[in-house]
This record gives C-alpha cells, sequence and structure tokens, in this order.
C-alpha cells in the first residue's frame, strides 16, 4: 500500500465539489460502475467509461493493494430491447417452436456479452473483480445475497412502493430529498409531466420497480405477479449483492445521472434506510464523433468492434491502444470530440512513447511518482501524458552508461496505464498507401507535401530510402523501422 493514498480527490457528483477520497474500509475499497444492456454490440460512447473507469481501479490498487479493491461492473441482460432484437434475430425458429424466447433472448445476450469482453480487453482494460448479470439476481437466491424481489418487497414494506395497474411502482413522494444527485426539484418535474399518460401513478415521477410479463415475453414469478424488473433495481440489488448496502464509488457516464442513478440511489437509501447509497458518484462526459452527436440517422455510430476490425472510420482499423490514449486524452469529465484526428494525434504519440520505451529491457518495480499525483488529482491524464512525454524525451537523449532510467520509468508507466508495450509495430498498409501519396506528390512537383508526408513517418518510427529500380530507372521507396 502507497502513502500517497493520502492524496487522492476525486469530484464527487452528488456534492458538485472535488474531495479527498477516504474510504470507508481501507482494506476493500469498494467500486460500482454501471456496465452494458448487451442487446448490441457496444458503441464507442460506451467505451469511455469502461476505460476510464479501468484507470481508476489500476490507480486505486496501486494506492491500496490489488487485493484491497472490489470493482464490480455488470451485465444488463434483461431488457426490452433484448426482447425485440431476440424477436428480430430468432422470430421464425421461436413461431415454429424450435426455440423459445428465453434461448433466443440467451443466444442474442451471450453472443454480445462475449465480444463486449473481447472489445474491452483489445482497449487495453482489466476483467472487473466481479461481473454479475442481470438475471442472477432477479428472484431470492440460495447465498443469501441481495436480489430484486427482495428489495421491492422491502420497498413496500416501508412504505416507499406501491402495486398499481399491474406494476410495482416507486413512490417518489415518499422520499423528501428525492434529486439530490441530478438537483431536480420533484414539484417542478411534476409540473411539466403528462400525467395522463401514467394515470395510475401517484405522482408523475414514480417508476417503475416491476411490471408484468405478457405469455411472449419472458418472466419471473413474483407476490405481483410474473412479470419482469424495472430497469434500475437490477443495479441496486447488484451493487448490494457484493458491495453491501453503502460502498465507496458509483461510476457511469453523464448521461446516467437522471433518471437510472437517481432512482438508485432512491430505491437502495429506501430499501435499506442509509443515508447515502456510495459516498462518491463519478461521470464521465458526453462524446461526439467529428463534432456531431453519435446517431445512426447521422451515419457516424460505430461500435467498438467496427473501429478495431473494420475500415469504417477513417478508412483504416484501429489499435486498441490508440483508441484508449485518444479515450484519455480528454480529462474524462469534459466532453470529448473522437475524430480520426484525435486517433491519428493519439497514434503518432503512442509510437514516440514505445520508441522511448524500447530502450529499456524490461519495466520497474515503482511508478513514477509525478505519474501518481497527476493521476490522483482527479484522475488528471492529460497531466500524466505530459509526464510520459518529458520521460520519454529523457530516455531517447540518454548517451551514459548503465540503465537508461528514464526509458524503465515510461515503461513502467505504460504498463500500468494498460497500454500494450511490446515493440513499435507498424501497420504496413498505413506505410504502402503514404509512400505511394507521395510519390503521386512528387510527380506533381508538390515537393512540400511530399516532404510533410516523409517526416509525419519519421515522427512514427518510419525512415524512407528513395532509389531507382535498376531495369526500369523508375523512383522507388523502401522503409525500415528507426529505433
Amino acid at each position: 500500500m502507497s502513502d500517497a493514498s493520502q492524496g487522492l480527490r476525486l469530484y464527487n457528483t452528488l456534492t458538485r465539489t472535488k474531495e479527498d477520497f477516504v474510504p470507508i474500509d481501507p482494506r476493500n475499497v469498494r467500486m460500482y460502475v454501471c456496465g452494458p444492456t448487451v442487446y448490441d454490440f457496444a458503441h464507442i460512447g460506451n467505451a469511455r467509461p469502461v476505460i476510464v473507469f479501468d484507470v481508476l481501479f489500476r490507480l486505486l490498487r496501486h494506492l491500496h493493494g490489488e487485493t484491497h479493491v472490489t470493482y464490480v461492473r455488470n451485465i444488463t441482460d434483461v431488457d426490452d430491447k433484448i426482447n425485440a432484437r431476440a424477436l428480430r434475430d430468432f422470430g421464425g425458429e421461436i413461431a415454429s417452436g424450435a426455440l423459445s424466447l428465453n434461448e433466443a433472448i440467451r443466444r442474442v445476450t451471450e453472443k454480445t456479452a462475449d465480444q463486449f469482453h473481447r472489445d474491452v480487453a483489445t482497449l487495453g482494460c482489466l476483467e472487473p473483480t466481479v461481473e454479475p448479470r442481470a438475471t442472477e439476481f432477479v428472484e431470492p437466491r440460495a447465498d443469501g445475497k441481495a436480489d430484486m424481489i427482495t428489495l421491492i418487497q422491502s420497498l413496500i414494506g416501508r412504505g416507499h412502493a406501491y402495486v398499481a395497474a399491474g406494476e410495482v411502482l416507486f413512490d417518489t413522494a415518499s422520499m423528501p430529498d428525492y434529486g439530490q444527485l441530478s438537483k431536480r426539484n420533484l414539484d417542478e418535474q411534476q409540473a411539466g409531466a403528462r400525467i395522463a399518460v401514467d394515470a395510475h401513478k401517484k405522482n408523475p415521477g414514480d417508476f417503475v420497480l416491476w411490471k408484468l410479463s405478457s405469455p411472449e415475453e419472458p418472466g419471473w414469478r413474483s407476490p405481483w405477479g410474473r412479470g419482469r424488473p424495472g430497469w434500475h433495481i437490477e443495479c441496486s440489488a447488484m451493487s448490494a449483492a457484493y458491495l453491501g448496502e453503502v460502498f465507496d464509488i458509483h461510476g457511469g457516464g453523464l448521461d446516467l445521472i437522471f433518471p437510472h442513478h437517481e432512482n438508485e440511489i432512491a430505491q437502495s437509501r429506501c430499501a435499506h434506510g442509509t443515508s447515502v447509497m456510495a459516498n462518491v458518484w463519478m461521470h464521465n462526459g458526453f462524446l461526439q464523433v467529428e463534432g456531431q452527436k453519435m446517431s445512426k440517422s447521422l451515419g457516424n455510430f460505430y461500435s467498438i468492434h467496427e473501429l478495431l476490425e473494420t475500415d469504417t472510420f477513417g478508412g483504416r482499423k484501429w489499435p486498441g491502444d490508440v483508441l484508449r490514449l485518444a479515450m484519455l486524452m480528454t480529462h474524462y469529465r469534459e466532453p470529448i470530440d473522437f475524430s480520426v484526428r484525435k486517433l491519428e494525434e493519439a497514434e503518432n504519440t503512442l509510437r514516440k512513447w514505445k520508441r522511448a520505451a524500447d530502450l529499456a529491457p524490461a519495466a520497474g518495480s515503482q511508478l513514477p511518482v509525478e505519474v501518481v499525483e497527476a493521476l490522483s488529482d482527479d484522475l488528471a491524464t492529460y497531466a500524466a501524458f505530459q509526464q510520459l512525454t518529458q520521460l520519454a524525451g529523457e530516455a531517447s537523449d540518454f548517451d551514459g552508461n548503465g540503465d537508461n532510467a528514464a526509458a524503465v520509468a515510461l515503461k513502467t508507466a505504460l504498463t500500468f496505464l494498460g497500454f500494450d508495450i511490446g515493440a513499435t509495430k507498424v501497420d504496413e498498409t498505413v506505410v504502402a498507401k503514404a509512400i505511394a501519396e507521395r510519390l503521386t506528390l512528387i510527380a506533381a512537383k508538390n515537393w512540400a507535401e511530399a516532404d510533410r508526408v516523409r517526416d509525419e513517418l519519421l515522427a512514427q518510427g518510419v525512415q524512407l530510402k528513395d532509389g531507382k529500380d535498376p531495369v526500369t530507372g523508375e523512383r522507388v521507396t523502401t522503409w525500415e523501422i528507426k529505433r
């Protein structure tokens, strides 16, 4: 355990301030982050919280010890979108009786969950300590861990929920300070709500804890009939199951503050009778693509898998560590403009770092203090990366005897941050394309642009050598990696 643990400061959405992080139990620091709903491949917006909170997980393990941090990230595998995807993909088999809806749902969720795991591993993310699936926490469990039906029963028993029109609803008016996280006033919400749409609700802001399922929909037996849980109750149950009624950190995207996280807090506090659910609430900012909101209608909606395995973004595939760095170059709370230019910048930076890190035979055991201090200031990754750039410069300039301490420190930091520190790799297809472009520019006597292409390749560690074909006399260009 590092003495630097005393210096960790995190921005708490609940208080809108940066605070000293004081864990409830330093020997068991507990963090929950909302994971994917596995009805389709995860998109690049989903990648941001996975990467951000992976860095926090790594930092907490460094400060408190690897065995003293519990990180829970859930899989949501019960959802109306999943039901719709199962009917779309397996409707014929379901109609013929060859496949039940539950079996079809399992096929959808297994395929997408497996792809999610492959994608985030390629992005350099560690596996969480525990990854519960929502379907495993609907009914009371043999091991006694928290479950959704028992939580809902507790809310009804404590006067915070009621049954109406086949649904169990949370009574927002029963919680005087409902809305603390989002700073939304309940009276204002009710004044602007369309009461006629949900006439069975006591209050327009009341939300579903349990809803009945038709024979064609998946469902579980409950005191209120065969049905399925609402979205919010899932995370309340899974976090309590592994982290307890009150834990240290809850994370997710900014879009989850309301209603998801607000309603998680309401359910958990009222079911357990606690004053808080988590002490610190952290949220990463929104993501745009090339300056626009990501949407399928704009044609700029990309999955992580597409970026890693196809040429749909910028005309090429992108390495996982390049995507990782591009996400972390912007502070996690700020909005990010995800662009080809940003990826190219990240790729060039990584090449420089890796070339310098290659000068060390192996990583060391001591993480640079300056990197830890930067990350301990609310995950100030940009400041940490400035330290890496400085170390890369020192490592490249080293001409003494003995170990290249800067290269060792750089390799250690890159390893810690989840980057692939294997020998510098070059995409030969990209190099060939750049060489062809340069030869075209030379033929057009556009010397300035031709030099620009050459210099960009050199900055990436690729050195060009011009010559002539001995038979045709035509200009030919070869290349090699410059260490």
